[in-house]
């Protein structure tokens, strides 16, 4: 026989040992003598799961929950959903890159690595995200399938403060979860303030492109573009189909100037140079007119989206910043540095958070 043949063999047996475990602990109240003792936890799913009690080893189920769980407790991360570019590089703890590449576990682009993930041993898995449909049944077949325990803990924009006090308790890490819940309830009650200071005239239009034409719009009512409401701006790009994936919905060029929105930003990658430069088919939009078009800062992750996570919390800071200077008052450049200690655990310099603000808060200095 092929050694890659008896590999295969071999993690098929390994799968099916762990599936008939679980099952046969399932019930109980305490795990074996090397996890020690579980108890029951209602995830967000409204499932009973058992779970160990002192958790060390965790699998992200995907690009949001390995983004969550690495700004609350990155040492106990077994594995990645995705392998970190050379540009996150600076921003993930050494240990971090160097951990194996599970995939992720569902949806329409799951691509786990099953051979990976029983190497790796975590002792639970953990989903963090938007609720959608068929959300149990996912968790259930993800844990049917792995013999893991396996918990959804539901963090759309508002949920972020209690999804991270429910992180907290469950990794023992209760004064991290609060430092972070906290934070994000300040940033979030100072948008609510403001969004009521707003009249109706001072209302901003936004048009939020992505992909290499900019054309990809994440349109009113898509999560990934929830920032703008949020900071009291209305969405410019209104569609009858509505993504909450990151390449957005496609429009014409003819449909940006129907909106003809006050202002344009645009993920990194996208046609804002070319733009921003003139000359191009974009020129008579009021936004290009008035120089009112931004590119959204994007390491170690976008911070409007993609995939909108706790990214986005930053993305309030610098869109509201961005739109409503009078209101939301502040300096960006140290804004910036104090989220990124706080939630990267990265010492931001000012040379690079004024790196990262060129296209947008700083390009007319």
């Amino acid at each position: 026989m092929s050694k890659s043949f008896i590999k295969k063999i071999t993690c098929i047996v390994m799968i099916l040992v762990m599936t008939v475990g679980f099952c046969a602990c399932g019930s109980s109240t305490s795990g074996d003598e090397e996890e020690g003792a579980t108890y029951e936890f209602v995830d967000s799913c409204d499932r009973t799961v058992q779970i160990p009690e002192n958790i060390t080893r965790i699998a992200p189920s995907g690009a949001l929950a390995q983004m969550v769980l690495m700004t609350i407790a990155p040492e106990k991360l077994v594995g990645l959903s995705a392998t970190p570019s050379t540009e996150q590089y600076p921003y993930f703890p050494e240990e971090m890159i160097k951990l194996p590449t599970f995939g992720q576990f569902y949806g329409s682009k799951a691509n786990l690595n099953m051979e990976s993930l029983i190497e790796a041993d975590p002792q639970i898995i953990i989903d963090i995200g938007d609720m959608k449909s068929g959300h149990a049944k996912d968790m259930r077949k993800i844990q049917k399938q792995t013999g893991i325990p396996t918990i959804f803990i539901e963090a759309e924009m508002d949920d972020f403060p209690e999804a991270y006090r429910t992180l907290g308790k469950i990794l023992g890490k209760e004064e991290k979860g609060e430092e972070l819940a906290s934070y994000i309830e300040d940033v979030l009650a100072m948008a609510e303030a403001n969004r009521e200071k707003l009249t109706e005239e001072d209302i901003v239009t936004v048009m939020y492109g992505t992909g290499s034409t900019g054309l990809d719009t994440n349109a009113k009512g898509s999560v990934q573009a929830d920032v703008i409401p949020v900071v009291g701006a209305e969405n410019a790009i209104v569609t009858e189909d509505i993504t909450n994936q990151g390449g957005g919905t496609l429009v014409s060029l003819e449909e940006v100037y129907n909106a003809d929105p006050d202002v344009i930003i645009l993920n990194a990658g996208g046609p804002y140079d070319r733009i921003a430069a003139g000359g191009s088919e974009w020129d008579e939009l009021k936004a290009v007119k008035d120089g009112k078009i931004y590119e959204v800062p994007n390491v170690p992750y976008c911070w409007m989206s993609s995939p909108p996570s706790v990214n986005r919390v930053i993305g309030v800071l610098w869109l509201g910043n961005l739109l409503y200077p009078d209101l939301y008052d502040y300096d960006m450049v140290e804004k910036a540095q104090e989220f990124y200690k706080l939630f990267w655990n990265y010492d931001l310099s000012e040379e690079e958070a004024k790196e990262l603000l060129a296209h947008s808060t700083l390009k007319d200095n």
